[in-house]
């Protein structure tokens, strides 16, 4: 039996918003019962609330090693509850932004200057990498370990990242592994190494 054109629409209406709903619980950050939250400490708001300075002259920088300027919940307040945030990444000539991970939110990069070596592992140990041009994008699921690279030793690199969560969250993996006081000789052994390559590899994680 054919079906009518007002039974047709309500059958879309309906599939419409059980993907929207199935969109909210896939969600990095929990949904919110309200149009934005306020800190509790504010007595006062207005649109200055939700405006950000916090970018102001970062294209004006010229840092001499790799740089990231972040705009989350921590930097602008306004964030808290939107499931969103953003960084701009500086990449001086030869530089790297090393194996990290974002265990709250995929990462949406947009190359917006030079070119860049980017990519990621994922939990099958399969490594996608990509050589970014000026305009291109790229993708890093969720919580997987991911890098960029600035390739280019004459020139610098600049990408604008944006997060599906307010506050994404950064785990270093080096300084994770090998800043944070664990046992030298578990890592040598994990490794297949011995302790003075391990204890090296601190000195240099200490000091950068």
């Amino acid at each position: 039996m054919a079906l009518n054109s007002s039974t047709t629409t309500l059958f879309s209406l309906l599939l419409a918003f059980f993907i929207a709903i199935s969109k909210k619980a896939l969600a990095g950050d929990p949904d919110i019962i309200q149009d934005f939250i306020i800190p509790q400490n504010l007595t006062f708001f207005d649109a200055n609330f939700f405006t950000s300075t916090v970018m102001k002259g970062v294209f004006d920088q010229n840092p001499g090693k790799f740089n990231v300027t972040k705009a989350t919940m921590a930097e602008f307040p306004a964030l808290n509850g939107q499931s969103v945030s953003f960084a701009v990444l500086q990449f001086p000539a030869g530089s790297v932004n090393p194996l990290h991970t974002h265990p709250r939110a995929s990462e949406l990069l947009f190359l917006v200057e030079g070119i860049l070596e980017v990519g990621f592992i994922d939990t099958q140990n399969v490594l996608y990498k990509q050589r970014l041009k000026e305009g291109d994008m790229f993708v890093f699921p969720k919580g997987l370990v991911h890098y960029q690279y600035n390739r280019n030793h004459n020139g610098s690199s600049t990408a604008i990242s944006a997060f599906g969560s307010a506050s994404a969250g950064t785990v270093s993996v080096p300084v994770s592994v090998f800043g944070t006081g664990i046992d030298v000789n578990i890592l040598a052994n994990a490794f297949k190494t011995d302790v003075d390559t391990v204890k090296k590899i601190e000195e240099g994680i200490t000091k950068s």
